[in-house]
């Protein structure tokens, strides 16, 4: 099935993996339509795909709000007729040692991490479910396959992600709506996740290894156009994707 005339909602849109794939899937036809919290990284975005001759539009997000993640789903449908996929990649990754007791980072992590992407489920899955058909693509981690010292909390959230959509596959294939979903694990690319880090030890490990191994979020975004670009009846469910070079 072409990208091309698809309408793709991307949460986490500002910067890395969301910027990337909305960049790439513009390039192949797609009308986008982003969200993040940071407005001008939005509006800088929306222009230069548009300058590229692509479509776009946006909404200031936080995926923390329900009301923020269906305003954005209804922004799609004023804009473009509809939604054909949706892209939650929102998320933090503020690592420490559970010892260091960072609990509001914690609650940070669960309410980006989980709740975030059980907004966006939640804001279009009736659209999905009434149209019989829509893509649901999510952004875990390598720490949601495996657990990694320092990451406690941030692998619960992403071994949640993991659950949570390998169930709405199942479901979705019960129920007969054929709702597609995806969930990628990269390993180390270079985006902000490391800002959120406020432990000092952590975040000096975590970068020494994203500066040895990581790879560029372009990388990813060709995961995401390879998963929407399949035909209506396959669906590829889950993508592991890191650098050659590192032993994750």
């Amino acid at each position: 099935m072409s990208i091309k005339n698809k309408v793709v909602i991307i949460t986490g849109a500002s910067s890395g993996i969301g910027e990337a794939a909305a960049k790439l899937l513009a390039e192949k036809g797609a009308k986008m339509v982003l969200g993040a919290r940071r407005e001008d990284r939005l509006a800088r975005l929306a222009e230069e795909i548009k300058s590229n001759g692509g479509q776009a539009v946006y909404r200031v997000t936080d995926v923390v709000n329900p009301e923020d993640s269906q305003q954005l789903v209804q922004l799609a449908k004023d804009t473009f007729g509809g939604v054909d996929v949706i892209f939650l990649n929102a998320g933090i990754m503020p690592n420490s040692p559970l010892s260091q007791l960072k609990m509001d980072e914690w609650n940070l992590m669960v309410d980006v991490n989980i709740k975030g992407v059980l907004n966006g489920i939640a804001a279009v899955l009736p659209t999905f479910t009434s149209q019989k058909s829509g893509h649901i693509i999510t952004t875990s981690s390598v720490a949601g396959l495996k657990a990694y010292p320092g990451g406690a909390v941030y692998g619960a959230t992403k071994w949640a992600v993991r659950d949570l959509m390998e169930v709405l596959r199942m479901e979705s294939a019960q129920e007969g709506t054929n709702i597609r979903t995806a969930t990628i694990y990269p390993a180390a690319i270079h985006t902000e996740l490391l800002d959120t880090i406020s432990d000092k030890n952590t975040s000096e490990g975590m970068t020494a290894l994203y500066e040895q191994y990581g790879i560029t979020p372009d990388r990813v975004a060709h995961v995401v156009a390879f998963a929407i670009d399949q035909p209506e009846d396959t669906n590829i469910n889950e993508f592991t994707i890191g650098p050659t070079s590192q032993p994750w």
